[in-house]
């Protein structure tokens, strides 16, 4: 990135979804500055540690109808060989042979060789600032038939007939990406230049090419770069891109959820690796705002003042000024009174906020009486909890056995494969335990994609002899793309006689979410559709008004929960009876 991009504005993001119907008004305020009144352009976006897919590769024509990045791990890669990228610079096409034309049989083609090419070349572009300038050559025609900011630039009523027109704001390589989108149809996107070639997109209204680089980001979104991206989604006005990011920050990105009994699933605090992230101070105020408003947000108040203090260092740091207690708060503004310091607990509160200065000596005391004295004062800052993301159970089974069916743990796998029909972030799985009195397991959960482990854990619970399942997690949530069958896997180490699931359901309706299960190759303990392990999977997503309102299953009469909100075919013949 230029040092320009660098100084203006703040940094980017990542995810992958397809953005049907994207258009862009002709009046749309990202006409270039070189024509049309001048008006002023947008900032151009400020790269940074963002991506992890540094030298990821995308291509696509620009008449496909859908993203290059259409899912996760699977990229559509379809191009023709003309010109090429080869260590970031183009490769142009000799044309020095007179009858060059006869070599190239597709419109197509001819219009790709006079990409970055000085014959019959009738504009020209200085691009870029300091010391990134380049001088890229260009066809008005070519132009102005794949932008209409071009037309009216080279064609229009306030047309000027100019030789070379500058281009400061705009990165050379991300410019020579929309020529080469509108001469080749080939879109190349990588991860340092995503977001210049979305500014630029954006700035000559090229919607293809600017949809194409939101899929990129959207596949690229991580718990690491979901607030930097959040920032950028704001700057380039793509709600459907916020979303996304919403989800991550919200949902993927806890640091531990093992240990948590049941009864607290819904305090899951997930939302620290997110706010603790490097990219996370370079994010713009609103945003910051934005953040600490969340009401879904999984997170401490503690870890998010923290994470506050970091962000008002940098600004200071930015402004050149200290970054002592008084300028931090200065900076901080009204974004602190949004942090719910009455939450905390009266350690988290003596020992960290109280001792940092950042609240004036009246807050300090009154705050402390908040906590102690029996007539609470008045405060500037929220004593109410935040709601947190609600945590969601999908029941696969209608009814549980044990005794007369014995079913026998053995240090063999028991599997199970589902699907989605909407992206979901599975955090644990429920587990059956001992029929036999109180016992405690070793157990090992898995959850897998196409062979691929995408996530494991080995831990323990404690089986308190009673039919309950019991909720065993993973560190992190895992993001679940619809369509898609993922593998569930646990294998226990205990006492051998368990409950299991009776009357298994191949569709299971839980929420806005529906499941599907079928029967998995690596069950080698006998759990399939019909009855087995694994009776309940655990996870953050959609939810309707009856699961908002926490009606997530009702209780049967032997305690065993079970959702009866499904749609119910059983297939298979599966049994761990002994």
């Amino acid at each position: 990135m230029s040092n320009l991009y660098s100084k203006i504005a703040p940094k980017p993001i990542k995810r992958n979804h397809e953005h049907t119907n994207m258009s862009f008004p002709q009046t749309h305020p990202w006409i270039n500055e070189e024509t049309l009144n001048n008006g002023p352009p947008l900032s151009p976006p400020h790269n940074s540690v963002l991506m992890q897919r540094e030298n990821m590769q995308v291509m696509q024509p620009c008449s496909a109808p859908s993203s290059p990045l259409a899912s996760p791990g699977a990229l559509n890669l379809t191009s023709f060989s003309l010109p090429t990228s080869t260590g970031g610079a183009f490769t142009v096409i000799d044309t020095g042979d007179p009858n060059w034309q006869a070599t190239k049989p597709t419109v197509r083609e001819r219009n790709a060789a006079m990409f970055n090419n000085e014959l019959m070349a009738d504009i020209k572009f200085v691009v870029g600032t300091d010391d990134h300038i380049q001088t890229v050559p260009a066809h008005k025609y070519v132009l102005a038939t794949g932008s209409s900011v071009f037309y009216a630039m080279f064609y229009g009523g306030l047309a000027e007939n100019k030789s070379e027109i500058r281009v400061p704001d705009v990165e050379p390589s991300a410019f020579l990406t929309l020529l080469k989108y509108l001469y080749c149809d080939e879109i190349h996107l990588e991860a340092d230049n995503v977001l210049a070639t979305l500014y630029v997109a954006k700035k000559y209204i090229v919607p293809h090419l600017a949809r194409a680089c939101v899929n990129y980001l959207e596949t690229s979104l991580t718990a690491k770069n979901a607030c930097l991206l959040l920032s950028q989604s704001r700057l380039f006005e793509e709600p459907d891109l916020m979303q996304r990011c919403w989800e991550v920050i919200d949902a993927q990105v806890c640091e531990t959820v093992d240990n948590i009994n049941l009864e607290s699933l819904d305090d899951i605090k997930v939302a620290e690796m997110a706010i603790k992230s490097e990219g996370f101070v370079d994010i713009d105020l609103k945003t910051f705002e934005s953040i600490l408003s969340r009401e879904t947000l999984n997170c401490k108040e503690i870890n998010l003042f923290e994470a506050a203090l970091n962000w008002a260092q940098s600004a200071c740091n930015k402004m050149e000024i200290d970054p002592t207690p008084q300028n931090r708060r200065s900076v901080l503004g009204q974004a602190l009174t949004m942090i719910r310091i009455p939450t905390m607990t009266l350690e988290e509160f003596a020992n960290g906020v109280a001792r940092l200065g950042i609240l004036t000596p009246q807050e300090t005391i009154d705050i402390f009486l908040y906590f102690t004295a029996k007539n609470k004062p008045t405060l500037n800052f929220s004593s109410k909890p935040r709601t947190g993301l609600k945590t969601q159970i999908c029941h696969r089974f209608q009814s549980c056995a044990y005794r007369s069916n014995q079913w026998r743990y053995r240090g063999r796998c028991d599997s199970i494969q589902f699907s989605v029909d909407k992206r979901i972030f599975i955090i644990g799985f429920g587990l059956y335990g001992s029929s036999t009195g109180a016992a405690d397991y070793n157990v090992k959960i898995e959850l897998k994609r196409l062979g691929r482990v995408l996530a494991e854990n080995n831990t323990k619970f404690f089986s308190d002899g009673s039919s309950n399942t019991f909720p065993v997690f993973f560190e992190n949530p895992i993001q679940i793309e619809p369509d898609s069958y993922y593998t569930a896997s646990v294998i226990l180490d205990g006492t051998e006689l368990s409950f299991f699931g009776q009357e298994g359901m191949t569709e299971v309706c839980m929420g806005n979410v529906t499941f599907q299960f079928q029967c998995s190759s690596e069950s080698t303990n006998g759990t399939g559709v019909q009855g087995g392990q694994i009776p309940e999977l655990i996870f953050y997503g959609p939810m309707n008004t009856a699961t908002a309102a926490g009606q997530i299953g009702a209780p049967t009469t032997n305690g065993h929960t079970t959702n009866n909100n499904t749609t119910t075919t059983i297939i298979g013949n599966n049994n761990g009876e002994d």
